[in-house]
């Protein structure tokens, strides 16, 4: 979808604010707990879902104070779009999987599909365990085949078509400085 910057900023100001930064940073720094709490005496490698899941991914390692391990994938089935399509593999994770214990981060629990191809593929690697972050879960029906819950989530929204922290609206708005849900004409 090609975008004029007009129709970016028409999406911007018919946008309702959901989460301002400073609750989306709570949520992060109770989320971190959690994780420190599960994985401090593991030898933990924490894997970025590409390009959404780099701005929380980001908020949360500030968080963690245990050695983590780093590595990123690049799955994804809206390449641009604002629906959903086939798994796309842009870029496979570089490190070794097998016997590691795996927190896959991501910005949004959605359709489940891309976090279960991902999971199913560290699985298939060998990966002794891996685990699910987000930082939003999106209330909503996922079919059987999708991940249904994250293991950790630091926000819910209801099944509304969202963008800030590091989701998108056609490529655009990660950096948005929240969470904001798009007007009904915007989907």
């Amino acid at each position: 979808m090609s975008l004029t910057l007009e129709k970016i900023h028409d999406v911007i100001e018919k946008s309702t604010l959901l989460y301002t930064a400073q609750e989306v940073e709570k949520a992060i720094d109770e989320m971190a707990l959690k994780i420190e709490e599960k994985f401090t005496h593991s030898n933990l490698l924490c894997m970025t879902v590409m390009i959404g899941g780099l701005i929380p991914t980001g908020a949360l390692l500030r968080k963690l104070h245990f050695p983590i391990e780093m590595d990123y994938v690049h799955a994804t089935r809206y390449t641009g779009k604002t629906r959903g399509g086939e798994l796309t593999w842009l870029v496979k994770p570089q490190k070794i999987l097998k016997d590691r214990t795996i927190l896959i981060v991501d910005d949004i629990l959605d359709g489940g599909i891309t976090l279960a191809g991902i999971v199913d593929y560290c699985k298939a690697q060998g990966a002794k365990e891996v685990h699910t972050a987000v930082l939003i879960d999106k209330q909503r029906e996922r079919s059987p085949d999708a991940v249904q819950k994250a293991d950790f989530a630091a926000l819910e929204v209801e099944d509304k078509f969202i963008y800030g922290y590091g989701m998108d609206y056609a490529e655009y708005l990660r950096n948005a400085p929240g969470i904001y849900a798009v007007a009904k004409e915007h989907e």
